[in-house]
């Protein structure tokens, strides 16, 4: 025989407890066993937060106070898991959570938790990213900044990030791509270092950086055998 539905003015005696079956971690919270109408579906760390177990008293000024507490810790718990597979910045997931047609204030909960746990920091993911993306990518300092803005980093923090650049790691990515793209450029050797450099350029990389890296870059012409010097094909 189930157990028979206790109503109070100030509340109800929880009847049953069940999970979920669509959603994992999740249990469904009825006033009754026999009834098909629950009260509310919260996460298990909610659950047992607010000790919504069998035979336990439910306020009802408290209902609508864990429903806002379930609310924040979904916005969290979505966000941990697009963490999941690689850093993101704050942006990112704020993006991410408003997809899931989540309100701004739990979002903001979200966020606000992970950076105070440090799980989101958008100055240590920049500088990472500008680590891997000058190795991996060989681009310049203004390319990576741009794309740091694109990923939501904010403006100051992208342009702090890239001064950290040591000159030598650029120039040597700057010089790697340098010898790699000139074995196929073609027209003559004027023409070609030409080409080099708008290249370079726009991948990013400082105008000074540019000509240093094309100085060791022999320029001969396949007829006469002539070798272009530098030139002053940039003055920035």
């Amino acid at each position: 025989m189930g157990m028979d539905r206790i109503d109070h003015e100030d509340g109800w005696i929880i009847g049953t407890v069940k999970r979920d079956r669509a959603e994992k971690k999740r249990y469904v919270i009825f006033p009754d066993p026999e009834t098909e109408e629950p009260l509310l579906s919260v996460h298990e760390d909610i659950m047992i937060r607010f000790r919504l177990l069998k035979g336990q008293f439910l306020p009802k000024a408290e209902l609508e106070d864990i429903r806002n507490e379930d609310e924040r810790y979904k916005a969290y718990a979505l966000a941990i898991y697009y963490l999941g597979t690689k850093p993101r910045t704050r942006k990112a997931i704020a993006q991410y959570l408003g997809r899931k047609e989540l309100q701004e204030g739990n979002i903001e909960y979200a966020l606000n938790r992970l950076e105070s746990e440090q799980l989101v920091d958008d100055e240590q993911y920049a500088r990472q990213f500008v680590t891997s993306r000058m190795r991996s990518g060989l681009k310049g300092r203004l390319m990576i900044r741009q794309e740091l803005q694109q990923r939501g980093v904010p403006k100051q923090v992208a342009a702090e990030a890239v001064t950290e650049l040591d000159h030598e790691s650029e120039l040597d990515a700057a010089k790697t791509l340098a010898e790699k793209k000139s074995r196929s450029v073609k027209g003559d050797p004027k023409q070609r270092k030409a080409k080099l450099m708008a290249f370079l350029l726009r991948r990013g990389f400082p105008g000074d950086i540019v000509r240093e890296a094309i100085r060791g870059i022999e320029w001969k012409d396949k007829d006469s055998g002539e070798q272009e010097d530098d030139g002053v094909l940039l003055d920035n």
